[in-house]
């Protein structure tokens, strides 16, 4: 009934299985990828035509994980896979990157990449998982497609390279490094890195680049086997003709429009170059504006590529590793906890900092288990922000992706729970955008939370670096502007501090980068950060020593775990009455942590002593003050410390002999008694008496000089 295709690869120490021909058959491609015990079903579906009118490639890859895989049902009301979570929508990018670019220039038939998590065996992530079985899936499906290619995430501990780690090892790791490629190329990174230097990333890169060329090797032994008949594709038609007699038409317009360093300024005459070409053309029925379209890029494509490569010669102005102008300032906005707004030529982050308790966690309920965190960045990416009119009211995969990154490029420096208890959210406005918005947010988020009185290990900043390559020739540029990044060849995002690098972000749109290319542009980055970060430094060189007034005061005791419960109380009753007489919030860890917040010390004060009340342990000697809660034949209990019975034998009541106990003292009394003694059961034994003798009265409300106790 079946004809099944299947490899195995032994694939740093665990094997790798890749089988078509038995699930999903009437998908253009269909590949059951599974690595130890974690599978992910890839499929590829294409169009068989072009929508009329359509100038782009709608490709879209899909990454979904069901929590079935991981013998879990989703939590919440609605028992169903809802929208994509962020672990999601990160890895359809992590995909689609290096895929994207292996498509011919000219296919635009909608293709659709999905990878489902069947299984997870909570040791190997599904995302490296997902990009090999989807670059197999598209392999065999017989689309266009120049790959496969291959993917290996890559730790590093200890002086060595690890292929795969699994998530635990993954936790001890220096290093979180995904690299996806060809044979022959490098076309994607992604990392996080505990501030390591540049020989060790690119090390990174060629290590993991090399590992995957097993895997690479069994997607070819596989597709020669069983791949479909590739499509035909329609004939490239020759437009030279009408290349060069646009080129002739518009062509010294758009070497006018790039001698232009501003923005704005430059993209209102490359729309009057346009309209004239379109005015041109009118009537011509023979000419799409599609085309027109088209040509008019490639066009302005070369202006603007063979000046660089001749001469050196960018569109600003600016030599090859020169960094725009940087202005920094913080502390901008009034009422927030830190703020800070990053300018960098004509790209500007407006970055705000706020800092609450652990009440404000992000819960996340991960395929592998919930987990809470206590770091976030979100990135928001209006249309004003490039001068134009769009979309407002959702976050797009980019603003998730370029949020991620920046989280990245910060978490290695940020200072431990138990220094500073704060839960930390930053938010990056980009309130103007040309050339890397993302590593804008680094740089802000540093400031702002340094503005924000978090004691950063370091600053950290970030820089994009871009790539014009024809033939042999090639030149690596500094802090890209946003056309550099259109139209060239790579974009390299580096982040690090003074000490060595927490983040790389590469793509490239060409093949053949080369070790040495990367070389240089990590070179010209170092030089670039350590200028960025020089020139932060003249806004704040270092974390405020005090937080602002605005922001919650966090201050943190132990207790010992069995006295845990006492705290909270049958049905938190304890901990709820402390929370509503004093203000402060109380939250208590399993450990016996405790964490008490609020913007009024003296609130973090009254729960303090409350709490310490509750769980102290009365001492032989010492006077406390307590209340009268019950009267025997033979005595009276009081509840001292909050959280303590004792008992006043009847002959401790006072100096002389008292016949009835309720002539003395009775139920709700507040009262003042000595600890005599605890015997080995936990009972203590209290003693009126001698608080009225060392204080000369006889008189039980009448207070010691010096007495302790909880709260009465």
């Amino acid at each position: 009934m079946f004809t099944t295709t299947k490899r195995e690869v032994n694939w740093g120490g665990r094997t790798l299985t890749l089988e078509t021909g038995k699930i999903a058959r009437q998908a253009s491609g269909a590949v059951l990828a599974t690595y130890g015990e974690t599978s992910v079903l890839c499929t590829v579906v294409g169009a068989k035509s072009v929508r009329e009118g359509q100038d782009f490639f709608p490709l879209t890859v899909n990454y979904q994980e069901r929590y079935y895989a991981a013998g879990k049902i989703p939590g919440g009301f609605f028992k169903r896979e809802a929208r994509p979570t962020e672990k999601e929508t990160l890895t359809c990018r992590l995909i689609d990157r290096p895929v994207r670019p292996l498509f011919p220039a000219g296919f635009k038939n909608e293709v659709q990449v999905t990878c489902q998590v069947m299984s997870h065996d909570m040791e190997n992530d599904p995302d490296i998982v997902a990009m090999v079985g989807a670059s197999a899936a598209l392999t065999i499906s017989g689309l266009p497609f120049f790959g496969p290619i291959g993917g290996a995430r890559v730790g590093y501990k200890d002086g060595e390279y690890s292929l795969n780690p699994t998530i635990d090892e993954l936790a001890e790791s220096d290093l979180d490094l995904v690299v996806a490629g060809t044979k022959d190329a490098v076309l994607m990174v992604e990392s996080e890195a505990k501030e390591l230097p540049e020989d060790v990333m690119l090390g990174a890169v060629m290590f993991g680049h090399s590992e995957m060329q097993g895997v690479i090797d069994a997607i070819i032994s596989m597709a020669e086997e069983c791949a479909k008949e590739p499509w035909d594709l329609p004939e490239e038609v020759d437009h030279s003709a009408l290349k060069t007699k646009i080129a002739d038409l518009v062509g010294s317009d758009i070497e006018a429009a790039y001698s232009i360093k501003t923005k704005s300024e430059r993209s209102g005459k490359l729309s009057e170059a346009r309209n004239k070409l379109v005015e041109a053309f009118e009537g011509d029925e023979d000419v799409t504006s599609n085309l027109l379209g088209d040509l008019f890029k490639k066009i302005e494509k070369n202006i603007v590529r063979g000046a660089i490569i001749k001469d050196s010669s960018r569109i600003d102005g600016r030599g090859l590793a020169d960094v725009r102008d940087v202005d920094s300032s913080v502390g901008v906005l009034p009422r927030t906890h830190g703020s800070a707004c990053f300018t960098r030529g004509e790209t500007q982050a407006m970055v705000i900092t706020t800092l609450g308790t652990g009440d404000d966690e992000q819960i996340i309920d991960a395929l592998s288990g919930s987990y809470r965190e206590s770091f976030m960045l979100h990135y928001n990416f209006p249309p004003y922000s490039v001068g134009e009119c769009g979309r407002t009211g959702f976050t797009s995969r980019r603003e998730i992706g370029h949020g991620k990154l920046a989280w990245r490029a910060l978490r290695a420096v940020l200072p431990t729970k138990e220094d500073f208890p704060y839960t930390i959210r930053n938010v990056s406005e980009i309130t103007e955008s040309n050339g890397s918005s993302s590593m804008a947010s680094v740089c802000g988020a540093s400031l702002a939370m340094m503005d924000a009185g978090v004691p950063l290990t370091r600053p950290v900043s970030g820089i994009a670096m871009g790539l014009i390559k024809e033939g042999d020739d090639f030149a690596v540029l500094s802090d890209i502007l946003g056309d550099e990044d259109h139209l060239g060849d790579m974009d390299f995002k580096v982040a690090g501090t003074s000490e060595g690098l927490t983040s790389l972000q590469m793509d490239i749109k060409i093949a053949g980068i080369t070790e040495e290319i990367m070389q240089i542009a990590l070179d010209q980055a170092k030089g670039g950060r350590a200028y960025i970060l020089e020139e932060m430094e003249k806004g704040l060189s270092g974390a405020r020593t005090e937080l602002s007034k605005h922001a919650p005061r966090i201050e943190t005791m132990s207790v010992p775990k069995e006295k845990i419960r006492e705290v909270i109380g049958t049905g938190g009753k304890v901990i709820r009455e402390i929370v509503e007489v004093t203000g402060a919030k109380v939250s208590i860890e399993d450990d016996g942590t405790i964490s008490i917040s609020s913007t009024d010390g003296e609130q973090i004060e009254a729960a303090k002593a409350w709490i310490q009340g509750i769980v102290a342990e009365p001492e032989v000697g010492v006077t406390y003050k307590g209340k009268v809660v019950r009267l025997m034949d033979f005595g009276a209990f009081v509840n001292f410390m909050g959280s303590r019975d004792g008992l006043v034998h009847i002959s401790e009541l006072k100096n002389e002999r008292v016949e009835k106990v309720g002539d003395v003292v009775n139920e709700g009394d507040e009262v003042f008694v000595k600890c005599l003694e605890i015997d080995g059961r936990g009972k203590v034994r209290l003693s009126m008496r001698v608080v009225n003798q060392e204080t000369g009265e006889d008189d039980p409300d009448a207070a010691p000089s010096k007495p302790r106790g909880g709260r009465s």
